[in-house]
């Protein structure tokens, strides 16, 4: 009886321990793919901003990010910040990579690169020549570009035990081949999302 006894208690021990294994682990350790949306351009400059990252291993992911602005005119009402100027773009597809310091999963302090492939309207200033050929003056034009533009960052990613997660970042990049699109982009982030 006692050899049976302590049989069943071993085999129960070795149970609970290996099932409490499997439980220690959150869905932010396990799960791989990540999607975000950025609310401050929603409510501030009427643009949908949202992300698509998928965790390669602890230290690397790879995204995409789609960037469309709905409004081409958001500063009807004279306010003193210039929020049309913010943005040139109106459609922007951002491919990136992060590299994430650390020994947790695809959290805290990361650098990232990117390439932006967008299109939009920049305010620029043209000369303005007589019938002479002589310089009369200058005059604010808006022109439509295409562009593509390379670029750099730096953020933080910090995720729940439930998987919900805030990625502040901020990266600066130039583009690459047009004239007529702003030469300096800046890309700030703020992303509050799910990984799954």
């Amino acid at each position: 009886m006692r050899l049976l006894l302590i049989t069943i208690i071993t085999l129960l021990t070795s149970y609970i321990s290996f099932s409490q294994d499997t439980t220690n682990k959150f869905p932010r350790d396990i799960n791989k793919n990540e999607i975000g949306i950025n609310p401050i351009n929603i409510i501030a400059f009427a643009a949908l901003d949202v992300s698509y990252e998928r965790v390669l291993t602890s230290n690397n992911s790879i995204g995409v990010d789609l960037f469309y602005r709905f409004s081409e005119d958001i500063d009807n009402d004279g306010d003193i910040v210039d929020r049309d100027g913010i943005f040139d773009k109106k459609l922007a597809i951002t491919g990136h990579y992060k590299y994430f310091f650390g020994s947790r999963v695809a959290r805290g302090f990361y650098l990232e690169g990117f390439g932006m492939l967008s299109t939009g309207d920049s305010d620029n200033t043209v000369r303005v020549l007589n019938t002479d050929g002589e310089l009369t003056g200058f005059r604010d034009i808006s022109e439509d570009f295409t562009d593509f533009a390379l670029g750099f960052g730096v953020g933080g990613k910090f995720v729940t035990k439930n998987g919900f997660f805030l990625d502040i970042g901020f990266g600066i990049g130039r583009n690459l081949f047009s004239d007529k699109s702003p030469e300096i982009i800046v890309r700030p982030n703020l992303y509050l999302g799910y990984r799954f």
